[in-house]
């Protein structure tokens, strides 16, 4: 049961006790040196996957050691076996083909793009495996709180659009959506078989069509900008549309998390030229939102008019591309200010960080030590708000 499903009479001043909870983090944490040594040593030659994967193990037990030891409530494997958020969990999919990225003469990084080169399948489970191993590492009674995150798949369409998808595979693209959806339905299914109850797809997509030099490109590639929004929301649906109930769904959306940097940078509007899909159409329990400044929200009003009582937001409200620790009473009064737009109150609102720490494995421009710091002020701030257990 999410918090947001607390009946009206409930007071909001409590802590969550399962998924999702009242001080979150996206999913991903900077990369120890070690594994991304043992990474390019498997690049290299040096090593082979199943030598990476035992470095990876030994050091996803020491990153949930530290989670489980600082009190953080949801348990990701911090991302350790991924290069690009996307990317690693995409090209797994049959069908999906990835082209290498490069560094450009002006040193500006272009990331790996995906295409889709025949028809898409879900050949393997894909996160089964991992999902297990952290279920070895935490308590029975926490794993619940294990929150698997994957791509959301409108990361296979946006970037290229029509010319990244195979014509003669899928001269329909309702084709390529519909099989697309399929693929992650039978990945959704063995996640839950395997006792996943926390799933999080990310999205930038749907935050870049609030960026007016995105939707503009987006329109010169031949897209409905306007329309696009809620085709995505119902590929985002039908990707998850035979989750049992007990099964909790979040979305994440950002405007890109590079080495600090970002890749969108929102509209006066805010989200509100994707609130209607958003908030209306997608049938997620939980949002996590990016508002931690004027570029990637201006203010919560678009949480007014679409969103529904049922619904749990986390305002992604402190900064995971900075080091600099944000004032804790600033960020009381914007929950309290975002309160005020939600049809629910502080009831169906949370907190976390606007992004994970390490959306790629190059990492954030933070240490290791800032990414626990700014768990800490999380969880204080939830708890001066919605008070302690």
């Amino acid at each position: 049961m999410s918090t947001s499903a607390l009946p009206s009479s409930q007071p909001p001043q409590r802590l969550a006790a399962n998924p999702p909870f009242r001080h979150e983090h996206v999913g991903s944490f900077l990369r120890p040196k070690a594994l991304l040594e043992a990474r390019a040593a498997l690049a290299a030659g040096k090593i082979s996957a199943a030598d990476l994967r035992k470095v990876e193990d030994e050091h996803i037990k020491v990153h949930v050691e530290r989670l489980l030891a600082e009190g953080v409530p949801d348990i990701t494997d911090g991302e350790f076996r991924r290069q690009y958020f996307h990317i690693d969990f995409l090209k797994m999919l049959q069908g999906c083909d990835v082209k290498e990225g490069v560094l450009e003469s002006s040193g500006k990084h272009v990331p790996p793009t995906m295409t889709v080169t025949g028809k898409i399948k879900h050949s393997k489970n894909i996160e089964v495996d991992n999902f297990n191993y952290l279920k070895t590492l935490v308590p029975a009674e926490q794993h619940a709180n294990i929150k698997i995150t994957i791509p959301s798949p409108t990361m296979l369409h946006f970037r290229g659009g029509r010319k990244g998808i195979s014509q003669e595979a899928y001269p329909d693209l309702d084709d390529f959506f519909a099989d697309l959806a399929a693929a992650y339905r039978e990945e959704v299914q063995a996640l839950y078989d395997a006792g996943c109850r926390y799933l999080q797809m990310d999205d930038t997509n749907l935050a870049y069509l609030t960026d007016p030099k995105m939707r503009q490109d987006a329109a010169a590639r031949g897209e409905d900008v306007d329309a696009l929004p809620s085709r995505y929301a119902k590929l985002i649906n039908a990707s998850f549309a035979n989750r049992p109930e007990d099964m909790v769904i979040g979305i994440h959306l950002c405007k890109g998390n590079f080495k600090s940097q970002f890749f969108a940078a929102g509209s006066e509007e805010g989200y509100a030229p994707i609130a209607k899909a958003l908030f209306g159409e997608l049938n997620v329990d939980v949002y996590f939102l990016e508002w931690e400044d004027e570029r990637s929200g201006k203010d919560f009003s678009a949480l007014a008019g679409h969103l529904s009582e049922n619904k749990t937001v986390v305002l992604g409200l402190v900064s995971t591309k900075l080091a600099t620790m944000e004032d804790k009473a600033a960020l009381v009064a914007k929950i309290h200010d975002a309160a005020k737009y939600a049809p629910g109150g502080l009831k169906q609102l949370a907190i976390s960080g606007q992004c994970g720490f390490s959306s790629t494995h190059h990492g954030n421009a933070i240490t290791e030590e800032d990414q626990y710091k700014k768990l800490r002020l999380l969880k204080e701030v939830a708890e001066e708000v919605w008070g302690s257990k």
